[in-house]
């Protein structure tokens, strides 16, 4: 019980956040109306992705200094997770964008680079399944995952500030304020940031779980 109170946490914190997140007050403002509750959902997956891709890059070093096949498989499952995170978002932001900007993919900046993030990931997933040689497969994938994360970070935070964006935050354009991200949102989109990184985090380590029990029964 006691190894698990950060799991009961994140199922708290998720459930809370998707209940509070549909039923509680938001503050109307022009364009945004009720689409501005997607803030619990959009922003939270993109942190999460954010967070599981850097746990992975971490149990990448690991493996190349350690050579232990076990950090090898953490590595892979958290890109794993990320990547599942980083279509929810892609997703959200979809919608969101289809009731704001009258477009699900109005071209914008940020959401192109979100896009060539995700194609990023998921050519690390293609690389790792073309190559049979399980330390050769290892080495490869960690050092293309290592080099990976730093590029994501600049497509999605730098790159954007710099050129014309309508995302918040990006292009010239404000992020969220006291204005519109008052204390009633806070007080559900930060349980709810922690709640779906930690729930990232646990998809995460069920599968690697499975992925050695797998591993057992082949070997």
């Amino acid at each position: 019980m006691k190894e698990n109170w950060w799991k009961i946490l994140a199922s708290v914190l998720v459930l809370y956040s998707v209940i509070a997140g549909f039923l509680g007050e938001v503050p109307h403002l022009p364009i945004l109306h009720e689409s501005i509750r997607n803030l619990y959902f959009h922003v939270p997956m993109w942190f999460s992705m954010v967070i599981l891709y850097l746990v992975s890059v971490i149990y990448s070093v690991k493996y190349l200094s350690s050579g232990n096949e076990n950090h090898d498989l953490k590595s892979v499952e958290f890109v794993n997770a990320g990547i599942v995170f980083g279509f929810l978002g892609l997703v959200t932001g979809m919608i969101w964008g289809n009731y704001t900007w009258g477009s699900p993919w109005p071209n914008d900046p940020k959401m192109n680079s979100s896009a060539i993030s995700t194609l990023m990931y998921l050519a690390y997933i293609v690389l790792r399944n073309s190559l049979e040689e399980e330390q050769k497969r290892a080495k490869i994938s960690a050092v293309y995952n290592i080099f990976a994360f730093p590029i994501m970070i600049v497509l999605l935070f730098i790159l954007p500030r710099m050129t014309d964006s309508l995302h918040p935050g990006n292009g010239g354009n404000p992020g969220f304020s006291s204005y519109d991200l008052d204390s009633r949102m806070r007080g559900v989109f930060y349980p709810a940031c922690l709640g779906w990184i930690l729930l990232g985090v646990w998809i995460a380590d069920l599968q690697y779980r499975i992925r050695k029990l797998q591993n057992k029964q082949l070997n």
